[in-house]
């Protein structure tokens, strides 16, 4: 048994602009409502949206987590870049050499982002979300693939990516450094069992596999072996 991935939540302290530059630089739509949080749908067979929950506190430092955008040509990564900048994103420095195809970004609040060359093999046959990357260790990605029951695509030399089963979608991938962890991540993956009623068991099974559970609520907070967050949502 393992758990579905239904969202990757973003914490905003204007979750409304920030889904809108997110809907224009993954090409998604935002869902009808009006309330506090803000989801996006996507529009090429991902099988989870990207959600945006309010929170007042900025964010303060790097990430562990960002997102990897792919592109499909020169012309495209030269485009995507200026467009997310007119949109409010900033080039950043998080000590890329300055010779990588790769294009480093900061999103309206601060998240870092990459614009991928239109060359990258790994991510070749991937939408414009090339790929969830953390900073993490070989744990966090068996730990998470067990967690999903996505296959492990690669597991060499500290690094790991998993993909669902078929090959859609993004990649999540895990890699060092692994720098001590400061504060909770703006950035966290939300799941679900894949019944209702399974949820106490899934969240027993979660901590077996290498998770520590933070909250017991109804929503409950787990972190993974390296720390980062995750919550597990009713199914």
């Amino acid at each position: 048994m393992a758990s579905r991935l239904v969202d990757l939540c973003f914490a905003a302290t204007d979750p409304r602009r920030l889904a809108g530059f997110w809907a224009e630089a993954l090409g998604w739509e935002i869902a009808a409502g009006t309330g506090e949080v803000v989801d996006l749908v996507p529009a090429d067979g991902t099988g989870f949206r990207v959600r945006f929950l309010p929170d007042p506190v900025p964010k303060a430092g790097k990430n562990r987590i960002h997102l990897d955008l792919t592109t499909t040509s020169v012309e495209d990564q030269a485009g995507t870049v200026r467009r997310l900048v007119e949109l409010g994103a900033r080039p950043v420095d998080i000590g890329q050499d300055p010779d990588e195809p790769h294009v480093v970004l900061a999103d309206p609040e601060g998240n870092e982002l990459c614009v991928i060359e239109p060359d990258n093999a790994f991510l070749a046959g991937c939408g414009r979300l090339g790929s969830i990357t953390g900073d993490g260790s070989p744990a966090a990605g068996h730990f998470w693939s067990a967690a999903l029951g996505w296959p492990l695509v690669w597991d060499e030399d500290g690094e790991t990516a998993i993909r669902a089963p078929g090959g859609t979608g993004p990649f999540i991938t895990w890699g060092p450094p692994v720098v001590p962890k400061r504060t909770r991540n703006r950035l966290h993956l939300g799941l679900a069992p894949v019944a209702p009623a399974d949820r106490a068991a899934e969240v027993e099974r979660l901590v077996a596999l290498g998770a520590t559970l933070l909250d017991a609520g109804d929503r409950a907070v787990l972190a993974d072996p390296d720390g980062n967050e995750l919550r597990l949502v009713p199914g």
